[in-house]
């Protein structure tokens, strides 16, 4: 992977059609994506059960850009090999999800893959000051992770300071949760410049006519750079 700052779109595949995976990743790849990001919910650190490492495995070679996963569960250090081994390229974990991220993230990385931190609404920025140096990208979260299709909460000041504590580190801010059109600008202004989004990506169209996927993708796209 290499680093660049231009707008990525990673749809998320919580938004696709579960019985479908392989051509809904070949279909929105071929759309424009950028990265295929896999939301991994536990049940426990958030409300709602998704999948493990061993769909990872499976949809893995499926995916030509880059997989993004992203752990929204509890604890996590025991399961990042799991990950690692399914093929991840960049494995992100919460700020909140245990008690010595430090590790976590240094446990990513000697797994061969990018690491990345993720924030709840409530967390503030500062917490990632001392982590900087080991992160290839911070995920800001803008809903309370658990669900998909829930309304966007505005976290452009936190993208904001994150940027400038950023400065020049070859390090990637991350917006999930309720992207699309309209509220990308809102980011990409403040210096995201990966946006995660499922039901404003795949709406609308299906493996047998994915052109809707590649209009919602433009769109987006679109307005972020605008933004």
């Amino acid at each position: 992977m290499t680093f660049d700052r231009t707008v990525k779109i990673a749809p998320s595949i919580l938004a696709a059609d579960f019985a479908n995976f392989g051509a809904e990743i070949a279909a929105v790849e071929a759309q424009g994506a950028d990265w295929i990001h896999v939301d991994v919910m536990d049940g426990h650190f958030v409300p709602a059960l998704t999948f493990g490492a061993q769909t990872c495995k499976a949809i893995r070679p499926h995916i030509k850009t880059v997989m993004d996963v992203h752990l929204m569960i509890s604890p996590v250090d025991t399961y990042l090999q799991g990950f690692a081994d399914a093929g991840a390229d960049i494995i992100t974990a919460h700020y909140e999800a245990g008690p010595h991220i430090h590790r976590t993230l240094q446990n990513i990385r000697d797994l061969g893959c990018k690491a990345g931190v993720a924030l709840n609404p409530g967390t503030p920025a500062s917490v990632v000051e001392e982590l900087l140096d080991m992160v290839d990208l911070i995920c800001v979260m803008t809903v309370n992770p658990g669900f998909g299709g829930q309304k966007f909460i505005d976290m452009s000041e936190k993208v904001a300071d994150l940027r400038a504590m950023i400065s020049d580190r070859p390090v990637h801010i991350q917006i999930d949760g309720g992207v699309d059109a309209a509220t990308a600008p809102l980011v990409t202004a403040a210096g995201a410049d990966v946006l995660v989004a499922g039901s404003a990506v795949f709406k609308g169209g299906g493996v047998s006519d994915p052109a809707p996927y590649g209009a919602n993708i433009k769109a987006i796209r679109d307005a972020a750079e605008a933004g």
